[in-house]
């Protein structure tokens, strides 16, 4: 009898026992449960950082190249305005650029009249020199094929001497300012 005694006063020892055990595993298991639920909205966390990390990095990356393009367009816009930077003076001085060359056609009959055309030609020469030295250029058209880009063709002639589509005739002076036109050649076409 004591033994079956002792087997019931142990039963209830073992049911505590598995009891608390249950009571830890339970514990363990929310606290798991917790723990997963944590990381979980860690991750989503970081995924939504990471997402706006990347969202900013573009924004970054666009703004750079955004600002190196402005910072070429300004340099180029420099660059352009360097190199043309007399075209406004040299187009107001064409003008007076032909009216000399028509005075220097005058033939001249008397000493005091030859006198005056050569200081004219002289200051011509100097007008000339130094609107070449800022890049002007005279555009080449009697003799050569008619160039819409360079020539302004104002009438259409048949002559023998020429091919078609050749200029004839320079009614006009045309010039260039370094590379590009600021006054087209007027001339005759052949047909």
């Amino acid at each position: 009898m004591e033994e079956k005694m002792q087997t019931t006063e142990e039963q209830p020892v073992e049911q505590e026992v598995v009891s608390e055990t249950e009571a830890e595993q339970l514990e363990n298991q929310e606290a798991v449960e917790k723990e997963k639920d944590d990381l979980t909205l860690a991750n989503e966390k970081i995924n939504e950082l990471e997402a706006k990390l990347s969202e900013a990095e573009n924004k970054y990356l666009r703004a750079q190249a955004d600002f190196e393009n402005y910072r070429r367009r300004v340099r180029l816009d420099q660059e352009a305005a360097q190199k043309y930077r007399a075209q406004n003076l040299i187009t107001d001085l064409l003008p007076a650029l032909d009216n000399f060359e028509r005075a220097l056609q005058i033939k001249a009959e008397d000493d005091q009249t030859k006198s005056l055309l050569q200081g004219m030609d002289m200051v011509y020469r100097q007008l000339l020199q130094a609107l070449e030295a800022e890049g002007l250029q005279p555009i080449e058209a009697v003799g050569k094929e008619f160039d819409p880009t360079v020539h302004q063709a104002v009438m259409q002639v048949e002559d023998d001497q020429y091919d078609s589509n050749m200029v004839v005739e320079e009614l006009q002076k045309g010039y260039k300012l370094k590379d590009r036109v600021i006054r087209p050649t007027m001339v005759k076409v052949s047909q």
